[in-house]
């Protein structure tokens, strides 16, 4: 997507730009994809006797799709509240780094902390994928008003998708339910690779599954962390070697 021009009237106010990161959401496939991904979680939440109004609220506080079923999973299954809110922070310890790398993307000298809160809340794979994408050709005194359209417009579709999921649950499919849910990390995967700009990118995403294999052989329930970590790593050191040959 080519948004308009740094000097174009578009960018005049934070209204005009917090529009065109609504418009934004519907000129990535992974619109499509989010829609599929919490089309399934609403038809898991009926399945597992949530309300609907439970549902929408979890993607409206929770925002994460795997979150979000490790929360109605656990739930559903008999485990306490206390139980479900560990396992559910566990998971979001992977949006940490993600939020560190998009803040000081849009945060101007003249931000203040109270800003960054509703954007960093937002800030979740796609959001990410898609702020690499198209931020650079935001101003940066409008980024945060057009992350918020970008995360507004993200979050609308999946309540959509929830209440459509969540009606159709009894005509779904189970397979057809495992399916949509899959769709999201291998539309992520095709997202990363393509963002993919500099040498440790690469190295590190080739070593991650390439690794990935190798450590669930071993079966020690933090597979891919273990991978990430070691792939992450290995990455920068390439990099960090990179730049002293240069």
């Amino acid at each position: 997507m080519a948004l308009a021009a740094h000097e174009s009237p578009q960018w005049m106010s934070p209204g005009r730009a917090y529009l065109q990161g609504v418009r934004a959401v519907g000129t990535t496939v992974l619109t499509l994809v989010l829609f599929a991904t919490y089309l399934g979680i609403g038809a898991l939440a009926h399945d597992s006797r949530f309300s609907l109004g439970w549902v929408l609220l979890s993607t409206l506080l929770v925002w994460a799709g795997p979150a979000q079923i490790i929360l109605i999973s656990s739930l559903g299954s008999g485990a306490t509240a206390v139980q479900a809110a560990i396992a559910v922070t566990l998971s979001a310890i992977r949006l940490f780094p993600m939020v560190v790398s998009v803040l000081p993307l849009i945060r101007a000298p003249t931000t203040k902390l109270r800003q960054l809160i509703l954007p960093a809340h937002f800030i979740a794979v796609t959001l990410w994928v898609e702020c690499f994408r198209l931020l650079p050709q935001v101003p940066r005194e409008r980024r945060i008003p057009f992350v918020i359209g970008l995360g507004t417009g993200l979050v609308s579709v999946c309540l959509v998708a929830n209440v459509i999921g969540y009606l159709l649950a009894a005509n779904l499919p189970q397979l057809f339910g495992a399916a949509i849910l899959l769709l999201t990390p291998l539309a992520f995967l095709l997202s990363t690779a393509r963002n993919c700009r500099e040498i440790a990118d690469v190295v590190a995403l080739g070593l991650g599954l390439l690794l990935f294999p190798v450590v669930a052989y071993f079966h020690t329930g933090v597979d891919v962390l273990i991978s990430g970590v070691a792939a992450g790593t290995i990455a920068y050191g390439v990099h960090r070697w990179k730049a002293r040959r240069a």
